[in-house]
């Protein structure tokens, strides 16, 4: 198979040159199409859509927007600029040079790092490929399939570097990331998040929202690793994932804006009142929200790792904005405050603060977290209702960690199996909420058109008109 390199895969590390790396990508590329075929969006193959699309790392370059069929989107390999002077900021190698090639003791770490990363890309496009059947407006549809491309670029990003760093491991590896699918009982994702149905369009914005902005926490760590071609592929992806945060955001804000707009025309605040009006009421979205923030704050792992001390100690991966952090960047004598459960009780001790990294990256997640549903919350007062959403504890309905299989309520109590039993269809969905909003979701595709349990956009994608055609089906 021949390829213009130049054209169908945009790059900035010399793919035209480097013959090994060809020879792998010829493999790769099409069973990489034959994947999207089958596991990318459905039935959305022949649609002209106006993307996004990376074609260099310049400012003029890195966003530039037509009309394209995902098929033949153009994934490309982009990597940060480099600076020769550049020294690893932390860990047992602070102060020395960053790597440009694979350290041969951290081999085995790096190519998990990749692997771990790299199969969450797939995994997104997987759990939302049925949903352009019920986008709620053309807007929509095309955020959807800039999300999806976009994944499958930060896919293209990690195979590059299993392909050009890692021999005959990294094409298996890459290879693999093709194979194993969301949710399969067989073969699933490697990750518990990546494994949930992404079954309807709230369920898109509130993961958009939480779990990207955990792919954001993740990236910016990675971006700070003594491995210079991972610190700055992941730099570059960090400028794509903003707009995944951006989607989620204002989803889930147009969807508050409108149940908030419909129970004011009316005069209402009794849940049902709201369902039967067509909107998404106000306590099932904070349920939604429950269950998505729960199952991402699992995505940092266990409170206490080893793993993510070793990660951090070889210079392999950085806490969230390393360079601001005020401290030796080593990290030996220092400790920081974890929970744990002491009788029917939750409180704080201290810990060795290398065993704490993936605690302290969820705390950092969180506080970020909280900016957004704090700004959900203005829409919602703007509207003068009394209502507020809030994030859950972060004990609450946890699968990993010290938490795992502890009944929290979302205040942070602890409560008994009896309790939890009583309470959690006020905690998380029940089978009705999923019905219900389930019921809502139904394909719009006038342009300027939204469905009735939804708000317009303030404004278009890219200062084209709310009412622009963002896709065109053939």
């Amino acid at each position: 198979m021949n390829i213009d390199y130049s054209q169908k895969i945009p790059n900035n590390v010399n793919l035209a040159e480097d013959k090994a790396l060809q020879r792998a990508l010829e493999h790769w590329q099409p069973a990489f199409l034959g994947w999207w075929q089958e596991m990318g969006p459905e039935g959305s193959h022949h649609h002209d859509i106006y993307l996004r699309t990376a074609v260099s790392v310049e400012r003029d370059g890195w966003a530039q927007f037509g009309y394209v069929k995902m098929p033949e989107y153009r994934w490309g390999i982009f990597l940060n600029p480099g600076s020769a002077e550049r020294q690893i900021g932390f860990g047992d190698h602070k102060g020395r040079p960053a790597w440009q090639e694979v350290p041969g003791e951290h081999r085995a770490n790096l190519r998990r790092i990749l692997v771990a990363q790299g199969d969450t890309e797939p995994a997104s496009v997987e759990q939302q490929r049925h949903l352009g059947l019920t986008a709620p407006s053309l807007y929509d549809l095309r955020n959807l399939f800039q999300v999806n491309v976009e994944e499958g670029r930060h896919l293209w990003a990690m195979v590059y570097l299993l392909h050009r760093h890692f021999g005959r491991d990294g094409r298996e590896e890459a290879e693999a990331l093709l194979e194993r699918r969301s949710g399969d009982p067989d073969n699933p994702r490697i990750l518990g998040a990546f494994n949930e149905r992404t079954p309807d369009w709230l369920s898109f914005f509130l993961f958009t929202y939480f779990t990207d902005r955990d792919g954001k926490f993740q990236l910016c760590a990675l971006a700070e690793s003594g491995f210079d071609p991972l610190a700055r592929t992941t730099q570059f992806m960090l400028t794509e994932e903003a707009h995944h945060m951006f989607v989620g955001e204002s989803g889930v804000s147009r969807v508050i804006q409108r149940t908030c707009q419909v129970m004011k025309e009316h005069g209402i605040e009794d849940p049902a009142r709201a369902r039967a009006l067509g909107v998404i009421d106000l306590p099932t979205i904070q349920r939604y929200l429950n269950f998505h923030f729960s199952v991402t704050i699992d995505l940092f792992g266990s409170d206490q790792s080893s793993n993510a001390a070793t990660f951090y100690s070889t210079g392999l991966k950085g806490r969230y904005e390393e360079g601001k952090q005020d401290d030796d960047h080593v990290l030996k004598d220092r400790g920081y405050r974890v929970l744990e459960l002491a009788g029917s009780e939750l409180r704080e001790k201290e810990v060795p603060a290398l065993l704490a990294l993936n605690e302290r990256l969820r705390d950092d997640y969180i506080r970020d977290s909280v900016g957004g549903v704090e700004r959900w919350n203005k829409v919602i007062e703007k509207a003068g209702l009394a209502f507020r959403l809030s994030v859950p504890h972060k004990a609450f309905n946890r699968k990993i960690g010290t938490f795992a299989g502890v009944h929290v309520s979302p205040e942070g109590q602890v409560v008994s199996a009896a309790q939890w039993a009583s309470g959690v269809a006020e905690w998380l969905p029940t089978d009705e909420d999923r019905r219900f909003v389930a019921s809502l979701m139904g394909r719009v595709v006038e342009p300027g058109r939204f469905a009735g349990w939804i708000a317009p956009p303030a404004i278009g994608i890219n200062r084209q008109p709310v009412d622009f055609a963002y896709v065109r089906f053939n």
